[in-house]
């Protein structure tokens, strides 16, 4: 009994250490086998988390938001005049600032400056053409909406419409014959003939100075005072100096005659350069322009209309 009894005790305590070793050599195992688990877990995670998507969100994004600033910038915004019709009036005769083509078109800087403005206003415009003596009583009338016809921007003509801003401002000069030596004095000038354009500051300039000791002949057009200079009726003209070197100086007719003397900017005569006439009253219109004239100055519109008449700025220094 006893004997079978201890029998008993030894397989049960043989049982219980085989089981201790047996749960002693399997813990590490899994243990081994669990950090695979966890390592492979974490990749995963990893790959739900990382940058390629948010990257891509990012990407897409950038084109977008540069696309939405462009268009932007290129809409003007709509100002004072935008879809209105406007007529503008210049005078047809004052080359290479305003004229009529072989194909009766009118063109020049004048009338690329009246369409510039009109397009950067968004405005609907006709330029039409005026005799200058009728321009401002044209403006008067209602005939037209605004002058661009280098109209030089004076305390008389303050008394009677409102200007812009000036848009380019040159100063006048005096034409001769080559060799003639003419003097600009009283002395110089005196028994002498000279031609002008007639209701101009030119005109009043020269008959304030020289009309006691010259005869001075006043002309419907720039053109026909220097067709007279030309045919030797006139002994010197003075005009734009400008529209005498680009429209009479440089072309055959004016091949034999040069400047002389110099150059007249005195703004009691010859203001502050040309401007755009309007009718009293007209806030929005000349807000408008003066707004336009401002942006095509700054974005080159300007100056490309500027080179392809001249090889010079028109425009002028500041404050002049």
């Amino acid at each position: 009994m006893n004997s079978r009894i201890v029998s008993i005790l030894i397989v049960v305590a043989i049982i219980i250490i085989g089981g201790v070793w047996y749960l002693r050599g399997h813990q590490p195992a899994e243990q081994q086998a669990a950090a695979p688990a966890a390592s492979t877990t974490t990749p995963a995670a990893s790959t739900e988390t990382t940058a390629p998507a948010a990257s891509t969100t990012t990407t897409t994004a950038a084109p977008a938001a540069t696309t939405t600033t462009t268009q932007t910038a290129a809409a003007p915004a709509a100002g004072p005049m935008a879809g209105k019709s406007l007529k503008i009036a210049t005078e047809g005769a004052y080359k290479p600032f305003n004229f009529v083509a072989p194909d009766g078109s009118l063109q020049g800087f004048d009338v690329d400056i009246a369409n510039a403005l009109c397009a950067q206003m968004q405005a609907k415009c006709e330029v039409v053409k005026q005799d200058w003596d009728g321009m401002i009583p044209g403006l008067l009338a209602n005939k037209y909406d605004a002058i661009v016809a280098s109209m030089s921007i004076t305390d008389e003509r303050k008394q009677k419409v409102d200007f812009t801003a000036k848009y380019y401002n040159t100063p006048a000069k005096m034409v001769a014959k080559k060799g003639s030596n003419l003097q600009i004095t009283k002395d110089g000038l005196k028994g002498k003939t000279i031609g002008v354009q007639g209701s101009t500051i030119h005109e009043n300039f020269v008959r304030d100075n020289f009309g006691d000791v010259a005869t001075i002949k006043a002309y419907d057009t720039q053109e026909n005072a220097d067709l007279d200079l030309a045919a030797g009726r006139l002994d010197a003209v003075v005009a734009d100096k400008v529209a005498l070197d680009e429209g009479f100086l440089k072309t055959d007719q004016g091949k034999d005659f040069e400047f002389v003397g110099p150059d007249f900017t005195d703004k009691k005569w010859f203001g502050e350069g040309a401007g755009i006439a309007v009718r009293k009253g007209e806030a929005d219109l000349l807000k408008g322009l003066n707004d336009a004239i401002a942006a095509i100055r700054s974005d080159g519109t300007y100056q490309k209309i500027e080179q392809k008449y001249f090889a010079y700025d028109i425009y002028g220094a500041p404050g002049t």
